[in-house]
């Protein structure tokens, strides 16, 4: 029999599993070993692994204060001798030879701090702030102890163990209560989640030994989870919501969170010890039910990486797999908002290093602006503005190397070009035609093409070599309003208006346009990503009322895939048909400030015959 790779050309790999994103993605959970005492608000040796630490204190049902300390071997709990002091919402930290107990509740907050040797628990040096609920993280000689309450009071303040005395540090940038933490040490952690009078958070803050600095939040508001591992490898599962308790999981890689395998049990409350490959979280409370069950965490050593493009053979399975983006099931999510509500914006850039820049509100005094924002991943910050206000403009390139084209104040169109260094705005040499609601494309300020645009409506494209534009080949269809993305060799037009909501869609090949497909909702007004002529995303926009529609295009058609939350039309928009942004926009009464992403991740698709 022929071999595969002698008809094809190359071999296909076999795996025992599927390809993941990473060692996290391909983690699972696993019953363990339940406690002999079921109770929630449970502190723990959270620095222990997940075959030695231990569980300590708690809240017993009915309620019931307990000192009971229990040892953790990978199989089984066994109860050793008890604290001093009997506390639930206490926080620790160390192994299980090696562990440190502090703050809690008895009938008030509590600064008790104990020490145990592996033997017994001794009580030494108090926290300076008595106080329960708080963060923890590190080890039974250089522990931090950051956030938590009293009564009413929420605190941020953050206290450091050298293991003879508590040391008051900087404290968090927010005051929280049941916050997660991870760390290997005082002087590196990560703090993340809580809750404080606002609500329940997201926020994440890092631990440099000195000062917290806020990085990238959670995907999941969330407080009193089960937490483990170190600053820049870092598990969270379960906790609290509100009223509910939660199953979701996300995975730290030191830049951001990432949703993994969930809890087979939702619950909140319980202890933790581990790390980011190997821990467990035992006890808590689901949904008013003490529970005594103890969950494993365990991610694969080796795990095969995942990789758009990928063709394997599972052996397990037996079936052929390919990875792919996974445009159906992808979905938009909130992003920091503006800091000026604004329609008829336009952006440039990538999802996580974008700008914005131009537009108008007709709330606000002046009315045309010249306001330039840049979006890091997470929130938008003011840099210097546009010489020239003014609104529905063109916009390329990216955040450092951007160029805006064209738009107009009322009744005055433009032709002036600025072009974007990362620092300042400059003006170049205009467009021959003046115009407004054109579009625009290209990699960089030095290579950029424009088409369309209006009133009146017109073909007119015109092409940018980094000093001047020069008139090139027309759109076949004359619009105004429409949408564009791609670069200088390869661009797409596609919408718009000449009088109404068009859905044409045409390519440009470096020297003509050609139609194609049609999108499948004609409209104007739309936000627009894409890197070339045969990957593009649409979305938003008006087909004579606000659509939040939104349609990706794979190089041959489009295809409708998940509304935006927020419908508009007049907005901006930067990145790629796999990783996009949106922001701004008209939403009746009013100019919008929200920002949303759109992520599509990759994925393992099974191949069939067909």
């Amino acid at each position: 029999m022929a071999k595969y790779s002698d008809i094809k050309g190359f071999t296909v790999q076999t795996l025992s599993t599927d390809t993941v994103a990473s060692q996290a993605a391909g983690g699972a959970w696993a019953s363990g070993g339940a406690l002999n005492t079921a109770r929630r608000e449970v502190a723990s040796a959270k620095n222990g692994t997940q075959s030695a630490t231990r569980m300590f204190t708690g809240y017993l049902q009915p309620g019931a204060v307990t000192n009971i300390n229990e040892s953790y071997n990978g199989t089984a709990y066994t109860e050793d001798a008890d604290l001093n002091t009997a506390r639930y919402e206490a926080s620790g930290s160390g192994t299980s030879p090696a562990a440190l107990c502090f703050g809690g509740y008895t009938t008030t907050g509590v600064a008790n701090t104990e020490s145990w040797n592996g033997s017994s628990w001794t009580e030494v040096n108090d926290l300076n702030q008595a106080r329960f609920g708080m963060g923890d993280a590190g080890t039974s000689t250089s522990t931090l102890a950051f956030g938590g309450y009293n009564g009413p009071t929420r605190y941020a303040n953050t206290e450091t163990w050298d293991g003879t005395s508590w040391t008051e540090g900087n404290d968090l940038n927010s005051v929280k209560r049941f916050p997660g933490g991870a760390g290997a040490n005082a002087e590196a952690v990560l703090a993340f989640g809580g809750n404080n009078p606002g609500g329940n958070l997201t926020e994440t803050e890092s631990y440099n030994g000195t000062s917290w600095t806020e990085v990238n939040n959670l995907n999941t508001a969330r407080f009193g989870a089960g937490s483990f591992g170190i600053y820049t490898s870092a598990i969270l599962a379960g906790g609290s919501e509100g009223p509910n308790q939660m199953t979701q999981t996300e995975s730290w890689d030191g830049t951001n969170w990432t949703e993994v395998s969930d809890l087979a049990t939702a619950n909140t409350q319980q202890g933790e010890a581990g790390s980011s490959a190997a821990g467990l979280v035992s006890g808590g409370v689901n949904p008013s039910t003490v529970v005594a069950i103890t969950e494993e965490w365990t991610a694969p050593s080796d795990f095969n990486q995942i990789q758009e493009g990928q063709l394997f053979f599972n052996s397990t399975t037996n079936t052929f797999k390919e990875t792919i983006f996974d445009i159906p099931a992808a979905s938009w999510s909130s992003g920091g908002s503006l800091n000026n509500a604004r329609q008829g914006v336009t952006g440039s850039g990538i999802q996580t290093a974008a700008l914005a820049f131009g537009g108008d509100n007709p709330g606000s005094t002046p009315e045309y602006l010249d306001l330039t924002e840049l979006y890091n991943g997470s929130s938008w910050t003011e840099v210097n503005d546009l010489n020239q206000a003014r609104r529905m403009l063109g916009g390329a390139g990216t955040s450092t190397s951007s160029l805006a084209f064209g738009g107009g104040e009322p009744p005055t169109k433009y032709a002036n070009t600025e072009s974007w260094n990362g620092t300042n705005w400059t003006e170049v040499n205009d467009l021959n035609t003046s115009r407004e609601r054109l579009a625009g494309c290209g990699a960089d300020n030095t290579s950029v093409i424009a088409f369309g645009g209006g009133p009146p409506d017109t073909a007119n494209t015109e092409t940018w070599d980094g000093s001047s534009w020069t008139e090139v080949n027309n759109l076949n269809t004359a619009r105004r309003e429409l949408g564009g993305s791609g670069i200088i060799t390869s661009a797409l037009a596609y919408g718009g208006n000449d009088g109404s909501a068009k859905n044409e869609t045409e390519t440009w090949d470096g020297t003509s346009w050609t139609e194609v497909s049609n999108l499948n909702t004609a409209r104007k007004f739309m936000g627009s990503a894409g890197t070339d002529s045969s990957n593009a995303l649409a979305f938003g926009g008006t087909t004579g009322s606000l659509t939040e529609k939104t349609e990706s295009l794979d190089g041959t058609s489009w295809t409708e895939v998940a509304d935006l939350a927020t419908t508009r039309s007049e907005l901006g928009g930067a990145g790629t048909r796999v990783l996009a942004l949106a922001f701004g926009g008209l939403t009746p009464p009013g100019s919008s400030s929200a920002t949303e992403e759109w992520t599509v991740d990759l994925a393992n698709k099974t191949i069939t015959a067909s």
